[in-house]
Order: C-alpha cells, then structure tokens, then sequence
C-alpha cells in the first residue's frame, strides 16, 4: 500500500486512442452506482456509468433482495436501523414495481435467549420501528411453516426489493433524461493526474481488449467490494474495507408468504426471504481477502440449513436449486470480528480532500436499503463542486416504467404472453414462461444491451435461467433464437451458451441431492452428450460474473 502523500505513475492509454468526455464518470454498476447516475441525472448533469463487467455484478446482484425494515440491525446499530427504515418507505413510494410489502416476522425458537426477545420492541421503538408482539400460535396462523417450538414472535414491516428492476429503471431514468450512458465491460485500469486533479481515466473494453480514455470534471467511485482497488489506483489509502462472503440458498417454491427473520443478534441461515416464486435462506458471513472467482460451498450452504431449519422445519425436506454468493464491502474497524458481523451496515463518503484531490470522491458500504440516501449525499458533494445547486429530487419522484425492464418481475411475463394470446410468440423459458418478444425487447431495448448480447447478460435482465430447470432447456433455445436472429452469427454463440450453464452449474454443485440430482444429470446429458460444450471455448474474459443471484 503506498502511503497517503504518494501518488501512483500516472496511467495513459496508448497514443491516438478515443476519449469520451463527461461531467461526471462513476465507476461500478451496482444499485448505488446507478442511483448516483440517476440523481445526477434529475439535476441536470450528464454521467458516463462504467462496470467491468456488467449491472449488478457484484452485491448488488448476489443478495437475498430484502428491503430491511431495520429490525435486524435495531438491537446493535441504532443509526443503520433507522436509515433502513426511514429509506425502505421512500422506496416504496418511488418504485412499487419493485418491491413486495409482503411483511415480516421475528421469531425466537427454542435455544434463543429470551432476555432478547424481550427486548426486541424496545430496541425496535428507540429505532422508529413500528413493531407488534404476536402469540406462537398468532405467529403460526400467519406462517404455517414457523416452528411448533417458537416461544415469541414480532411483526415488522419487512418488504422485498427487486435489485435487477430497480438497477435497469434508474439507468433507463438517466438516459432520458439527461442523455447519461452506461458502458459495459469497461474497466478503469488507472487515472492521468496532475496538480491534485484527475485529467482522465485509463479504461480496457474487456470483450475487445481497446484501451480509450474518458475525461471528466469528477469522478466517483461507487465500486462496491472493489472501491477500495479504485482508490488506491488514485493514490488515495483512507478507504479502508473488510470483506465478508455471504452464501444464500434457493428453494423450488415460495415457502413462506412474509420474510421470517429469526429473533437474535444476526448470524448463520437466520432469514428467510420470499422472492416471487421462490424463497431465499442465508446467509453466511465469512471473511475473504479476494474478490475473484468465490463460489458457494457446501459447508456454507449446510450451516444456513442447520440453522434455518429450527426456525422452519419444512426446510429440512424442500428441494433446493441453487446457492449463490456475495462479498458485502463493510468498513474496517477494530472491533469487526472474525466473520465480519460486528462491523458496521453503515456507509462512508470520502471526498479524498485530505489526500490531496479536488475532484475524486468514494462511497462504500451501507446495504441496498440505503443506496438512494448513500447516492444523494454523494450527489451533493459532487454537484457543489460543479456549482450546480439543484436539489436532490430522488426522494420524491417516480421512477418511470419501462417496456424493456419489466422482464426481472416474477410472473410478469407469464401474464404478459397469456395477454397477448399470439401464437407466434414461442415461450423459450418454460419454467419462467419467458417469450420470444420479451428476448427481443431485452436486445433492442434494455440499458447496457449491446450488439451480441451474451446469455448472461440477458439473464440479468429478465427471469431466464432462474426457474427450476436453472437455464437447462431454455439456454439452448434463447440462443437458437439469437442465432434465428442474426445475433450470434459464429461460434462465439456457443461460447455464450457454455459460459452462461458454467456460471449456473457453480450455484447448482453445493445442493446436489434428492431431486436436483436427475436434473443435473439430465442437463449434462444435453450439455455435453449431445452438444459437446464440454469442448467449446468459452466466450467470455470474466468468468465471476453474477447473473441473477436474487430470484
């Protein structure tokens, strides 16, 4: 690490290369990178939006979508409490289409400490958390699935949150209205400064390998897990993050109708989270030091059942589809603990004054909750620095509706086709009853669509892949389809397809047993017995890339 007075060589990208210019580059394609582009947006600054790799790449993309009420966090960190709770209700008020108000529940099971669960109201009330105190027997009324060893239980108003929708709307927002552009697979390799200001950034189209440049008057650093690499490639050391791997687990059905969040300090498979069809347990905190290529395991994905299964029994039997992970960026501090849990769920804005920059800016940590609140206080800086004085107007106004993003919501495109009553609409994914016309609005249409369009890509931007057959039969087809079309025109298509079955199988591996098992031996058969992609080159340089862990 070089010390905070010491600037790193400064990076140019080959002479004769392209540069873009901006007024503001942001750097990270995740919910608060996006929510920073479409605040600047709404006050009349044009933003270039890059991510190596693509939207919700990273945590933003691998985690359980629950909009916290704040419950979890009211017992040991009052202030993150109060943000998710005061955030979670702007939220629902700008983006319904997003979100679940499906409620939730804390509940204590035998083995809990009941001094907590006594306490639970108190420290939901010193938070500004409306919370009501329900019987077991009230408690399993609402939820069947609670167990008949729950001794107390508490309503909170938990919601969940769509993180892909609400990621593509806000890109979509900035683009209309202020002209802003996302580039994907862009990667900031290094910055040209001079005289304590930042004159460009080096960046590498990762798909092709070009160097260009883009100029700008500021730049943001919203890389999430990654922000602390971005830093550092400025010269600046005062970011300083822990990082902890959190694994979750996917059941076949919606098992419960509101979130069950266990009653204790937070720990090991302690939240249930419904998600449309499906239902989410996790999740595992375990520190890491490299972000690169972590994939669920078995042992983590055992620990969530262990302890999930006291809370619901009926988990001890589900058949599971699929586990993913992510790496939460949390801010270092004396006391985080071993797995990461004592650190704190609250964010930082660094504005790198004090190491001698006048237009570079950071923020990380915070939870997807409070990304709208960790983009307006990063807004604010920004636009004060470029004399702009137009207030912030996220907390207030709407998020539009776009045709090309409505393809993440669990059941819409089922509803959709049925509506259309076309017979020439062919359904590519049966699971998830996905149509040829939501595909083709996808590559004509959707924020970060590009000229071949990779699997992956188009799976972060609809229910593709995510049914119970996990992308088996309807990667074949999508890409028969993008060949039909003229998309994929060389065998590069099949390296689409590899790539996009290898990035599911890595969630699949950890819970092969009971019915999963004919499934995957079924989907190796066609994979590879029939279709030999055993053999195909892969077609793409990130091979860590998320693509829809949240379903």
């Amino acid at each position: 690490m070089p010390p905070s007075n010491s600037r790193p060589a400064i990076s140019r990208p080959p002479h004769g290369t392209r540069t873009l210019e901006t007024e503001v580059l942001v750097i990270g394609g995740g919910v608060t990178g996006t929510g920073i582009m479409r605040d600047l947006a709404l006050r009349g600054i044009f933003s270039i939006l890059v991510d190596k790799r693509d939207l919700n790449a990273g945590a933003s993309g691998g985690n359980h979508g629950l909009l916290h009420s704040g419950g979890r966090y009211a017992a040991n960190d009052t202030e993150t409490a109060r943000e998710c709770m005061a955030e979670g209700d702007i939220l629902k008020r700008i983006a319904p289409e997003c979100i679940d108000e499906c409620g939730g529940l804390f509940v204590a099971v035998e083995g809990d400490d009941p001094d907590f669960a006594e306490s639970f109201a108190g420290y939901c009330s010193a938070a500004g958390i409306p919370s009501e105190a329900l019987s077991p027997a009230e408690a399993r009324e609402l939820e069947p699935v609670l167990s008949d060893k729950t001794f107390a239980a508490y309503t909170v108003p938990d919601a969940t949150i769509d993180p892909f929708r609400i990621t593509l709307e806000q890109v979509n927002q900035a683009s209309d209205v202020a002209g802003s552009r996302f580039l994907p697979h862009t990667e900031v390799i290094g910055f040209a400064m001079r005289d304590g200001e930042i004159l460009g950034a080096s960046c590498r189209d990762n798909r092709t390998g070009e160097m260009f440049a883009i100029r700008a008057r500021q730049y943001v650093n919203a890389a999430g897990a990654w922000a602390m690499e971005i830093a550092r490639l400025a010269g600046c050391d005062s970011v300083r993050l822990i990082y902890a791997k959190g694994t979750l687990v996917i059941s076949n059905s919606r098992m419960a109708t509101r979130v069950i969040n266990r009653l204790r300090l937070p720990g090991d498979g302690d939240i249930l989270v419904p998600g449309g069809t499906v239902s989410m347990l996790g999740t595992t905190s375990d520190r890491v030091t490299e972000l690169e290529n972590l994939r669920p395991t078995v042992d983590e994905v055992d620990r969530n059942l262990a302890e999930g299964i006291a809370m619901v029994p009926g988990l001890a039997t589900a058949r599971f589809i699929r586990a993913f992970s992510g790496v939460r960026p949390l801010l270092m501090a004396a006391d985080s603990g071993a797995d990461g849990r004592k650190a704190s769920r609250g964010f930082s804005l660094f504005d790198h004054k004090d190491e001698g920059l006048s237009n570079f800016a950071t923020v990380t940590g915070g939870k997807l909750t409070t990304f709208r609140l960790m983009a307006e206080k990063t807004c604010d800086l920004v636009a004060s620095r470029l004399g702009n004085t137009s207030p912030c107007r996220t907390a207030e106004e709407r998020l539009p509706v776009g045709d090309a993003l409505r393809w993440t919501t669990p059941g819409f495109a089922a509803r959709y086709w049925y509506s259309r009553k076309d017979p020439t609409d062919a359904i590519l994914c049966e699971c998830e009853m996905v149509p040829k016309s939501a595909v083709d609005s996808i590559v004509d249409e959707a924020p970060g669509a590009e000229d071949e369009m990779t699997l992956r890509a188009i799976a972060v931007r609809s229910r593709v892949g995510k049914g119970s057959c996990q992308g088996s039969f309807c990667g074949i087809r999508v890409s028969s389809y993008l060949y039909d079309r003229g998309i994929y025109r060389s065998p590069a298509g099949l390296g689409h397809m590899r790539d996009f079955f290898a990035e599911r199988y890595k969630g699949i591996l950890p819970v092969l047993w009971g019915k999963e098992l004919p499934q995957a031996e079924l989907a190796e058969t066609l994979h590879c017995g029939l279709m030999g992609l055993d053999l195909a080159e892969p077609a793409t340089v990130a091979d860590d890339e998320t693509d829809g862990g949240a379903a």
